[in-house]
């Protein structure tokens, strides 16, 4: 049997991201290697809480058109609108570091 129908697993813990430390030039080392790895470590891992943040809120929405069938324009305007909200976010709302260069994504 899926998941599909058991409640979501969902708690809302902040977590405060690690200093961030950007490579050094264009292309070149990083001033503190530990730094820049912890950051690129909290990156990953808020990244894959967005997607997973993402999925479970596109269940709810299936969930919801299958339960109401013809009335879910109805019916699902408030889980359609809470994944909408997400979906368009930038990095679908991933915490992102304050870069030096604020067009940059993942420091490139």
């Amino acid at each position: 049997m899926t998941d599909m129908y058991d409640p979501p697993k969902v708690s809302d813990v902040k977590l405060r991201p690690y200093p961030h430390e950007e490579r050094g030039k264009e292309f070149g080392r990083a001033n503190d290697p530990v730094k820049f790895l912890q950051a690129a470590e909290q990156r990953a891992r808020e990244r894959q809480i967005a997607y997973e943040t993402v999925r479970i809120l596109r269940k709810d929405v299936i969930a919801c058109y299958r339960k109401e069938g013809v009335n879910h324009y109805d019916n699902c305007k408030e889980v359609t609108k809470a994944y909408y909200d997400v979906i368009i976010k930038n990095d679908v709302g991933q915490v992102q570091p304050d870069w030096s260069n604020p067009e940059m994504k993942e420091g490139w």
